[in-house]
């Protein structure tokens, strides 16, 4: 399929990221938690420990672990680390029609809740970040401290015109959701410092591995993106988190907790 060959690197790549995911003393997971949807994670083997609760939620793109590994690996050791894959991406999957970033915050806070998980701090990218907002958003009773990362929750009207002007493509789908070589190699160029070479026989092993599943419905997700719209007037129509406020001795400044970057 276009053009990848027998042999894959995203492969064995994605067997070594599995291996050190499983070092790091997480495991491959599934819960059903409802009757349409199913989550599949990485997580502790165990229950929940006297260690703080940490959830990983990833931007669009490849399944978690092929974003997060290098954090998991970091943040194992002080604390329980969830790493959920959002619903369509990896093994998660839903007859829901839903497709809002509600939606799948509320899928993360759903499984956390049958994990029997009632209180943790959340880290998004991305599309990611736009999840974390919401659960912080919907339940700031479970939610100690988020931090959201490269992501556009407070995107302003013509964000998204510029970055495709970046990019040089019509379309959003077009940079998210690569279908050729040379759009791989736009993406890439955006998100990745000092990018290394790459001929187009692994841009296509990566597109075919990485993008290619689910793409009808990851669409879907990109369309139903309800954050970052402003009112009539311009103005911004998310609230502040109350998470900013709750600062106490030895916790992260509010800036540290809330940090939005560019529209990537």
């Amino acid at each position: 399929m276009m053009g990848a060959s027998c042999f894959s690197i995203v492969s064995i790549y994605g067997r070594f990221l599995r291996r050190s995911v499983t070092a790091a003393g997480l495991s491959s997971q599934t819960v059903d938690i409802d009757g349409d949807t199913t989550i599949h994670f990485w997580g502790p083997p165990r229950p929940a420990t006297s260690k703080p609760q940490l959830v990983l939620i990833h931007g669009f793109g490849p399944q978690s672990i092929w974003q997060w590994r290098q954090q998991i690996s970091f943040f194992a050791r002080d604390f329980d680390v969830y790493v959920p894959d959002l619903v369509f991406f990896g093994d998660s999957y839903t007859k829901s029609p839903e497709r809002s970033e509600v939606f799948q915050a509320t899928c993360v806070a759903k499984l956390l809740e049958k994990l029997g998980i009632r209180s943790y701090s959340v880290v998004g990218t991305s599309y990611g970040g736009f999840v974390a907002y919401r659960m912080a958003a919907m339940w700031p009773e479970r939610v100690e401290k988020v931090v959201i990362a490269s992501s556009a929750v407070n995107m302003r009207p013509g964000d998204n015109d510029s970055l495709l002007k970046k990019a040089n493509v019509e379309k959003i789908e077009d940079l998210l959701m690569p279908v050729s070589a040379e759009q791989m190699r736009k993406l890439l160029g955006l998100v990745v410092f000092r990018r290394p070479y790459m001929p187009d026989f692994v841009l296509n092993d990566l597109i075919d591995k990485l993008y290619s599943e689910n793409r009808k419905e990851k669409l879907e997700l990109l369309k139903g993106l309800s954050i970052g719209q402003y009112s009539q007037d311009h103005t911004l129509t998310i609230p502040p988190l109350s998470q900013i406020s709750r600062r106490g001795k030895g916790e992260i400044t509010s800036h540290e907790k809330y940090c939005t970057c560019s529209p990537t």
